[in-house]
């Protein structure tokens, strides 16, 4: 796909939790096409300390207002200087990278396909499961979090799909974590997407394998260029190392060498 660099204004930016904040861009002309598991790689000015552009999933695109969703965790000092971005502000975004989630194809509509995110992993299955729907497709959800102060953009969810929640506090959905959540048990899933913690994304992995059913991860590697040159998002597969920012970040479970 083509790439772009273009320079976006902010239309809002809502804090969603002490530690998270929904930033929306829009651009004079219409958006190019970006996919589900995609990302982008924010330009962060007046941040003495963030030198490199930072990696941000693509969370939703609204076609109708014409703007792009990124839901921002506050982690460093690039992040926390995005969350201070205002209405109007400009930014310098280069988009889209990576390649995307699988989408199957429209004689597979009745496969069951499971969409599992923790933490910010949550913010591609929003827009992964926004893609299904409209393709026909029913997804359902299963949101992983600390509690229920952190699960973000539940609304959204629920818009989309059915909803599953485990939290490890217990105080909304189910307790513990999302591979011992009841929908795994009760229901036999054709395809899992998943993004979040490395170690949710193995044990879904495991499960998946054990189960046979086809899973994608969306690898969350740290990405500085974006582009392949930097090479400190590389990862090891089944066929050797490779640069998650543009063999991925999205890799069939299969690729990869955790069920090794």
């Amino acid at each position: 796909m083509k790439k772009y660099m273009l320079d976006m204004k902010v239309t809002e930016n809502n804090r969603l939790h002490k530690n998270y904040c929904l930033l929306k861009l829009t651009c004079n002309d219409t958006l190019p096409e970006m996919l589900p598991g995609q990302f982008v790689q924010v330009l962060v000015d007046n941040s003495p300390t963030t030198f490199l552009r930072r990696p941000i999933s693509i969370n939703f695109v609204d076609k109708t207002t014409n703007e792009l969703w990124l839901l921002i965790q506050l982690v460093g000092d690039g992040t926390r200087r995005m969350a201070e971005y205002r209405p109007g502000d400009i930014v310098n975004i280069m988009l889209p990278l990576g390649n995307s989630f699988t989408i199957p194809a429209k004689e597979d509509k009745n496969q069951k396909l499971l969409l599992i995110g923790g933490g910010v992993g949550t913010a591609p299955m929003l827009c992964l499961g926004a893609t299904l729907k409209n393709a026909g497709f029913e997804p359902v959800f299963l949101l992983g979090a600390r509690s229920k102060d952190d699960v973000l953009q539940l609304d959204e969810f629920n818009k989309i799909g059915t909803v599953h929640i485990t939290t490890e506090d217990g105080s909304l959905g189910e307790k513990g974590y999302v591979t011992n959540h009841s929908i795994l048990k009760n229901v036999h899933f054709d395809r899992i997407y998943t993004c979040g913690p490395k170690p949710m994304m193995v044990a879904v992995a495991k499960y998946a394998a054990a189960e046979t059913i086809t899973c994608e991860v969306s690898l969350e590697n740290t990405m500085a260029c974006g582009i392949g040159a930097c090479l400190c998002c590389v990862e090891k597969t089944q066929k050797g190392h490779v640069c998650v920012c543009t063999e991925g970040p999205v890799f069939n479970i299969e690729k990869l060498t955790w069920l090794s």
